[in-house]
């Protein structure tokens, strides 16, 4: 037989949002009114996180929070969100791994030094002339 604390809390009663929520599931209609909005908002910040993937923004962070707006309520995101979060655990321990970092650091030097040397190449032919100033692109004639 077990033993009980003298401590241990009594059940927490269910705060507003979960009583709200447990009254809009008894009705049919405002059920599927509430589903249709989540799903609206979360697809909204879904696709804005999907946008910013190649515009300027935080996209990952859209999806992820567009994902775990809809998955308060499906459980299609809820698999969607698990997986999204372990991906991005792997990225994290793939960017933290000392040979990535250095071969990055390496790349990124190389870049650097590549686009240093176009661009003083650039202003020992044309000086400070901006590119559509040119009246000959051909110096090499």
């Amino acid at each position: 037989m077990a033993i009980k604390n003298e401590k241990e809390a009594p059940p927490a009663a269910p705060r507003r949002i979960h009583r709200f929520r447990e009254r809009v599931r008894r009705n049919p209609l405002l059920n599927t009114a509430w589903r249709l909005g989540v799903f609206v908002v979360g697809s909204a910040v879904l696709l804005g996180g999907l946008v910013m993937m190649v515009t300027p923004g935080p996209g990952i962070l859209g999806i992820v929070v567009g994902l775990a707006i809809l998955a308060t309520e499906f459980a299609w995101a809820q698999r969607a969100l698990h997986r999204a979060k372990a991906a991005a655990d792997r990225a994290k321990e793939k960017a933290l791994d000392p040979r990535a970092r250095r071969r990055n650091l390496v790349l990124g030097t190389l870049t650097a030094v590549l686009a240093a040397a176009a661009l003083t190449a650039y202003l020992v032919v044309y000086g400070f002339v901006v590119p559509w100033n040119i009246d000959d692109p051909t110096f090499w004639t």
